[in-house]
Order: C-alpha cells, then sequence, then structure tokens
C-alpha cells in the first residue's frame, strides 16, 4: 500500500474550525437521520442496520480532508454534540455513542500513521466506528435479546453499514469535493496531487 508523505502533526485553528463546520453539518444529518433509520425497522430483519453507518460519516470525512491526528475523534464528537443540543431523540446516548464511535476511527487511522488516505483505510475506519457503536450496545444492554441468525444479520448489516456509507460514500465525497478544488483552503495541493493531476492531464491530451 502506498503510503502518503507523513501529515503535519498538530491542529492549527483552521483546522479545527473546519472540523467543527464539518461537525455542524453531519449533526445536523444526524439529527434527522433517527427517522430513517426508523423507517428502515420497518422492514424487519434488523434492515434498520444498513443504515446505521451514517451516524459515523463525520470522522471519516472530517479526517480524509484535514488529515491530522485527532482529527477524526473531534469530529464525531462535536457532531454527536450538536445532533444532542439540537434536541435529539437519543439524548445524551449521542454524545457517548460518539464518543466510541469516533475513537474508534481514530485508531485505524493511528495504526496507518495517519499517513494513509486509501479508500480501504477508509472502510476500514468505517469498521472501527462500527466496533465502537456495537461496544455501546453490548454495555447498554442492547445485544441481550438477540441470539442466533438475528444477532448474525444485526452484525453483519451494520458493518456492511460502516464499509458502504461510511468507508466508501465518505471516501468518494471527498474525492468528488478535492475535484471541485474546495479542499485546498485547508489542505495545500501534496506533491503526489500534483504528479497525479500532471499524469491526468498528458493521458488527456
Amino acid at each position: 500500500m502506498v503510503m502518503a508523505p507523513k501529515a503535519s502533526k498538530g491542529l492549527k485553528l483552521t483546522d479545527i474550525l473546519v472540523t467543527v463546520v464539518i461537525a455542524v453539518v453531519f449533526g445536523l444529518i444526524y439529527r434527522i437521520w433517527g427517522p430513517v433509520y426508523d423507517l428502515f425497522k420497518i422492514a424487519g430483519l434488523q434492515a434498520e442496520q444498513l443504515s446505521y453507518g451514517m451516524w459515523f460519516i463525520a470522522s471519516t470525512v472530517a479526517f480524509l480532508i484535514i488529515r491530522k491526528p485527532g482529527v477524526a475523534l473531534l469530529a464525531e464528537v462535536a457532531a454527536a454534540v450538536f445532533e444532542m443540543l439540537t434536541g435529539s431523540q437519543y439524548s445524551i446516548d449521542s454524545l457517548t455513542y460518539g464518543i466510541m464511535q469516533g475513537l474508534g476511527a481514530e485508531i485505524i487511522f493511528a495504526l496507518f500513521a495517519y499517513r494513509s488516505y486509501s479508500l480501504i483505510v477508509t472502510c476500514l475506519a468505517g469498521i472501527g466506528s462500527g466496533l465502537g457503536s456495537l461496544a455501546m450496545d453490548w454495555y447498554k444492554g442492547y445485544l441481550v435479546e438477540l441470539a442466533g441468525w438475528n444477532l448474525t444479520l444485526y452484525f453483519v448489516f451494520r458493518l456492511i453499514s460502516c464499509v458502504v456509507i461510511t468507508g466508501m460514500v465518505a471516501y468518494y465525497l471527498v474525492k468528488a469535493l478535492e475535484a471541485t478544488g474546495v479542499t485546498r483552503i485547508v489542505r495545500p495541493v501534496s506533491e503526489a496531487d500534483r504528479r497525479s493531476l500532471h499524469d491526468d492531464t498528458i493521458h488527456r491530451g
């Protein structure tokens, strides 16, 4: 796996402000996602778990944009706080889950020394967030009544959602933002990016 040059350590004020803005945006999404999650419940068979990954996406999007230690955790916690303050149906659980979910993603990015921004690593970070949420589910006792195939669907669908929404959707969303040049405001184009753009220009020519 190709590793990018090591990201500069330490969050600047700009990094924190951008992270908070991202968190507010996704905090609003989290706030309205409860009813969407409830709609999935109508289908039964733990179908709602297929939508669960949306509640982790702030962590992966923020990290892919800013690419610095602590961003994934900060973004997820800040989004959870904003969700809670706007009257989330999950109240304080929004915050406790946000901490565990953000920490799960942060650990994965840390394992790659915060130098890999690939789709695979982003999906793994999504899974890390999912495992954090599952740990909270276990702590809260939500898994006690589940067994056999029901519990299996719960876990499998949750992790699929982590890969698809928290991983793939976040990755390609940031790619789309990069194409517009928006991310250059907080992250200057790297030498690798310049070479990639140069090569693309040559091939198209």
